[in-house]
Order: structure tokens, then C-alpha cells, then sequence
């Protein structure tokens, strides 16, 4: 019988565990979908602006590393 309840509590343990993980996992993808998203319209503020400024990047010439 102890060993049925030491089961037990192990059992709820590791339900607890899976819970907490699923939890901060949907956490995790909801913040790394915004930060995608913000990602996403900073660069389409970036590509305005140059827009806007008449530069176009693909005329620039390569950085001095290339």
C-alpha cells in the first residue's frame, strides 16, 4: 500500500510538471509570436524610410570586411 501512495505522489508530481511546462511553453510561443511581429513592422518601418529618404540599400556598396 505505501508504495501504491508513493506512486501516487510521484504521478501528481510529474502531472504538475507537465502542466507548469505546457503553461510557460504557450507563454513562450505567445512572446516569440509578438516579438515576431514587432520584428516584422520595424522592418517595414526601416524600408519606408529609406523609401522616403530615396535610398535604395542594393545601390550602397559592400561594407569594407567583403
Amino acid at each position: 500500500m505505501r508504495r501504491l501512495d508513493e506512486m501516487e505522489v510521484k504521478l501528481t508530481f510529474v502531472d504538475d510538471a507537465v502542466q507548469a511546462l505546457t503553461t510557460a511553453d504557450a507563454d513562450q510561443s505567445q512572446r516569440l509570436a509578438a516579438l515576431e511581429r514587432a520584428l516584422r513592422d520595424l522592418r517595414g518601418e526601416i524600408a519606408s524610410m529609406r523609401v522616403a529618404q530615396g535610398s535604395d540599400p542594393h545601390d550602397e556598396p559592400p561594407p569594407p570586411h567583403y
